[in-house]
């Protein structure tokens, strides 16, 4: 078992940046940054060198960094195929099922378009680590800017069948927001209530609430719950089609 040392850097307003370091080897990857500065001296702080950058989509806020870090490290960027004509510095594109490896750690890759056409995700097994980018956020999803609902669902529905221990590293702390938006769909959803609270907390005294993990996920995020009675209820679709109650919850939470 090979486990890598996550390390989670804050930039901008809401982002996250990744460092994932794997000791044996030395290799560290970074995952979406979105600039490149705090990267550099986080991994020089801890006498990191960084060998990778991953990216799960071309969205600036993800790919901003990739070149001044590639020019200050030499490092090799991995992107999505579908998307390498819009990811800056790509050297190795995946696409679903390719595995990789960062050192000795294993990975999976996942196609899981709906935000950008060619949207990805890396699973590492190993260390129960799953970074998704704008796919799943902790208790959300994201907008569907280049895929259609169904493409999203079907996404998603990759993601969570994994199991319930993976980490959802996840690139922005959108979470207290979505909470709200939860609670708006599914109320009476008691595991959910008590997370908003616990968010809520959490959010006061200034603590990242990310990473979650997919079993929390699976019990409080409306959109891995479109067969929820209460959610179906609440939104008026009961008995509703399922990806038809995923694409109503998406469109009530764009109008939220």
């Amino acid at each position: 078992m090979t486990q890598l040392d996550i390390v989670q850097i804050p930039v901008l307003n809401d982002n996250y940046i990744y460092l994932a370091h794997e000791a044996t080897s030395g290799a560290t990857a970074v995952i979406d940054p979105a600039v490149a500065g705090p990267v550099l001296e986080a991994a020089a702080s801890r006498g990191w060198t960084i060998t990778h950058i991953i990216n799960t989509h071309y969205h600036g806020d993800h790919t901003g960094g990739n070149l001044e870090i590639k020019e200050k490290t030499g490092c090799t960027i991995i992107g999505s195929r579908i998307e390498s004509d819009r990811t800056p510095g790509i050297d190795q594109e995946v696409s679903d099922g390719d595995h990789i490896k960062i050192g000795n750690a294993p990975c999976i890759v996942f196609d899981v378009p709906g935000h950008t056409e060619g949207h990805i995700a890396f699973w590492f097994e190993e260390s129960d680590a799953l970074f998704c980018g704008d796919t799943l956020f902790a208790l959300g999803c994201g907008r569907i800017f280049e895929g259609s609902p169904l493409e999203m669902w079907t996404s998603l529905s990759k993601l969570k069948v994994l199991p319930g221990s993976t980490k959802v590293f996840c690139a922005h702390e959108y979470t207290q927001a979505n909470a709200k938006f939860a609670l708006s769909v599914e109320p009476d959803n008691a595991a959910l209530v008590a997370r908003s609270k616990e968010i809520d907390e959490m959010r006061l005294k200034g603590i990242p609430t990310v990473p979650s993990t997919l079993a929390q996920e699976l019990a409080t995020n409306p959109f891995l719950r479109p067969d929820s009675e209460d959610l179906q209820r609440t939104i008026g679709m009961s008995g509703g089609a399922i990806v038809d109650v995923f694409a109503e919850t998406r469109k009530r939470k764009n109008n939220f």
